[in-house]
């Protein structure tokens, strides 16, 4: 188990990757109530600036957020989020991945709070959303 004490400020995890599929976006458009054309409908997404549909953002965080879920890091509670920037379009089909930067660290007392630098690119290496992501840590239980 990693806690509070063991990140350092410029440590980098570059994560696995993974294929945003239509089953992707219809189950997250169903589970979000997000029907919007541009996600959910060829015809009307074939007219837009991107040429064909495109993942929710929310979708493409979400995603992102389960490439950490394999670390065992003793995070007690998502912090929040700032700067978020969708630069890049994620059309069915693309694989996207995570790296992220540990950006600073706080001491709050009885856990620590630790801010990462997300860069979620595809297949071609290109950002497709930065952000900073906050969470929540655990503190080392005392001997």
């Amino acid at each position: 188990m990693l806690y509070f004490e063991d990140f350092k400020v410029g440590q980098k995890i570059v994560t696995r990757s993974r294929t945003v599929t239509e089953a992707d976006i219809v189950m997250f458009a169903a589970l979000s109530g997000d029907w919007y054309g541009i996600h959910v409908d060829a015809e009307l997404a074939k007219k837009t600036i991107f040429g064909g549909r495109i993942a929710h953002g929310f979708l493409v965080l979400s995603i992102a957020s389960g490439f950490v879920a394999p670390y065992d890091i003793a995070v007690i509670a998502f912090y929040g989020m700032d700067k978020v920037r969708f630069t890049t379009p994620v059309k069915l089909g693309d694989t996207i991945h995570l790296v992220t930067e540990i950006i600073e660290i706080k001491d709050k007392g009885d856990m620590g709070v630790i801010s990462n630098q997300w860069h979620i690119k595809n297949q071609r290496d290109e950002d497709v959303a930065i952000l900073i992501l906050k969470a929540a840590v655990a503190k080392k239980p005392k001997a």
